[in-house]
């Protein structure tokens, strides 16, 4: 079965995603800016409002993945209060300036997250080189996901890198999350094509596909539909 992760920005996106058969829930703010931190009280709302996981990004700013001290200091205050919620899974990325994943940073992370897993976000798709910063994040047992359009603006782009992560990731327990571009009609052809068992839907299940619009249960209704008939 494939997993359909949604994003949510409010505790309306977050229900109407779950009823439409998401099985896990990307929540941000900000959405227009790539997604940032959400606070503390819609972490805890969203939780309490769904019974499906509820992955929360830690963003401090837009800027750019390349933290500095005082980012790193905002961004380990913000996990350790996110990790004393219910929330399932820290979503982060951080980058050096020659385009290498940041393991300091990750590490310091890593340790605040006080055991709770990681999805290494759309900053992968930003370093030097993907595979060696995949093979970098495989050496990390915390992080579980790694969310990639495969170094392109869509997904649909990069249908053969995206089979090359799938098949490097098989038998690990990191899996490539696909997201970034895709469309309700464009998913099931593209999960054939590339192996992947995992997509993350932002834009493509809101109304009208705009970023900043509510999520569309039926659309979440029918990606799911998708998914479910392709297996």
């Amino acid at each position: 079965m494939s997993l359909l992760e949604v994003i949510a920005t409010t505790v309306a996106d977050a229900r109407a995603a779950q009823r439409g058969g998401a099985d896990r829930l990307e929540l941000v703010t900000a959405m227009g800016e790539g997604g940032l931190t959400p606070s503390i009280g819609l972490i805890e709302a969203v939780v309490e409002a769904v019974g499906i996981p509820v992955n929360v990004i830690v963003r401090p700013h837009s800027r750019s993945f390349v933290y500095d001290a005082d980012d790193y200091a905002v961004i380990t205050r913000d996990v350790r209060a996110i990790a004393k919620t219910d929330a399932n899974a820290i979503v982060v990325g951080m980058l050096r300036a020659n385009g290498e994943v940041d393991t300091g940073g990750l590490a310091r992370v890593i340790e605040a997250a006080d055991g709770l897993p990681l999805t290494f976000h759309r900053a992968f798709d930003e370093a030097r080189d993907l595979f060696s910063a995949f093979e970098t994040l495989l050496r990390f047992d915390a992080v579980t996901n790694v969310l990639t359009s495969g170094g392109k603006p869509s997904v649909l782009e990069a249908r053969a890198t995206i089979a090359r992560l799938v098949e490097r990731a098989a038998g690990t327990r990191c899996a490539v999350l696909a997201g970034a571009g895709l469309s309700v009609d464009a998913v099931a052809p593209f999960v054939a094509s590339t192996g992947v068992r995992a997509v993350h839907f932002g834009s493509g299940v809101r109304v009208d596909g705009n970023a900043l619009a509510p999520v569309d249960e039926a659309r979440v209704r029918r990606v799911r539909a998708l998914l479910d008939a392709s297996n």
